[in-house]
């Protein structure tokens, strides 16, 4: 095993951090490990939607060839991008400790889905979160939004923003003074009507226009400069993404119930990929975490089971319990309108055989058929995400 380990990773925000959290749990253990950089088919079509790039490995391929090619010693992922068939020459060679897997809708005031009013619209770039939202409100809208974690809160926030300062910027008369010269269709009633109004829109704020500014976050400010072609009234992301972005807190967030949204398999996790057994043997003494190795396996083995991928809208959740795993599945309909589901606990010594023994009787019980209809909307281009 070389001295200094290369870690292929995405050039993402959240990638990064995933990564940086592998690279420090491995220096702990006195190993140097440096970062490697690598574009994915996934990072290189930005418009398209993941359940339309051909497979779950589309942010995966590119990172695990950089292994098999010797440019790199491991790959780090996030677990649910990662394909459940086996991987050629390579191994799953550590599962961190799972951040938490539920999922949250992001509002401007806060509000939670079920407040949400009638007709809003709401963004996901998932199946999965698009068919849960419809089945738990069908009287909502739900809009394709692409785009890493920052660019998916800048498009939510950027509207609201942007008819704040120009609010703002019309109580203070600078608006005005912007569009003013050359102007002189304006009569003199006009004009002290003008004054009054801003006057009165002018008592409104207690800040300048650039006091204002100047108390915006980072985050805010970004999305000032975005142009958005679709208005979102509200986001549902993955919560794990938003905490390791450093932006829980920018944000007003609702979890949302894990009973009905029940997340994504191996959603929260991260995975370590190796194939030298050296590298194997080190990944997982520095950084396994054998409880969320267990639900996760259990969860990925379902969607396995299923044949699933991310054609369709599967939510696949379990959480060690004493000698038990207890698991929550939830089979969709693009449409929300159908559904297969089932909870079940299973033994933690077979874990694996009883979960696909639990997948095999939520196939029969017509998950099966409702897998089949999206993969064919989605060869089609039929389905409306």
């Amino acid at each position: 095993m070389t001295e200094t380990l290369r870690l292929a990773t995405r050039g993402s925000d959240l990638a990064l951090r995933q990564a940086e959290t592998v690279r420090d749990a491995l220096s702990s253990r006195r190993r140097d490990v440096e970062l490697r950089q690598v574009e994915t088919r996934g990072d290189q079509i930005p418009d398209e939607l993941i359940h339309r790039l051909g497979k779950t490995g589309a942010f995966v391929r590119a990172l695990d060839e950089e292994v098999l090619g010797g440019d790199a010693d491991l790959a780090v992922h996030s677990l649910k991008d990662l394909p459940t068939e086996e991987m050629d020459d390579l191994v799953v060679a550590g599962v961190p400790e799972r951040a938490p897997s539920g999922d949250v809708v992001v509002h401007p005031d806060g509000l939670g889905i079920e407040d949400l009013p009638s007709g809003a619209v709401v963004g996901t770039g998932s199946l999965r979160r698009g068919a849960q939202i419809r089945a738990a409100r069908p009287d909502l809208t739900v809009e394709p939004i692409r785009g890493n974690v920052d660019t998916r809160l800048e498009k939510l926030l950027a509207p609201g923003l942007q008819a704040e300062h120009e609010r703002r910027l019309i109580a203070s008369g600078e608006a005005s003074a912007l569009t003013a010269e050359g102007d002189e269709t304006d009569d003199e009633s006009d004009s002290e009507d003008g004054d009054d109004a801003s006057d009165e829109i002018d008592a409104d704020f207690d800040r300048t226009v650039e006091e204002w500014f100047d108390s915006l976050s980072d985050l805010e400010r970004a999305a000032m400069e975005r142009q958005v072609e679709t208005e979102y009234d509200a986001v549902v992301l993955a919560e794990a993404g938003l905490r390791r972005s450093n932006l829980f807190y920018e944000v007003e967030t609702t979890r949302l119930p894990r009973e009905e949204f029940v997340p994504a398999a191996g959603q929260g996790a991260i995975a370590v990929t190796a194939s030298d057994p050296d590298v194997i043997e080190a990944v997982r003494d520095a950084v396994d975490h054998p409880r969320t190795r267990v639900a996760v396996t259990v969860e990925r083995t379902v969607l396995g089971e299923l044949n699933g991928g991310c054609v369709a809208p599967i939510g696949v959740s379990a959480m060690v319990q004493g000698e038990h795993v207890h698991v929550r599945a939830r089979v969709l309909s693009t449409d929300g309108t159908e559904e297969v589901a089932d909870t079940r606990d299973l033994p933690v010594r077979s874990h694996a055989t009883a979960a696909a023994e639990f997948a095999a009787d939520l196939a029969d019980r017509g998950a099966d058929d409702l897998i089949a209809e999206a993969r064919e909307a989605a060869e089609t281009g039929e389905d409306d995400e």
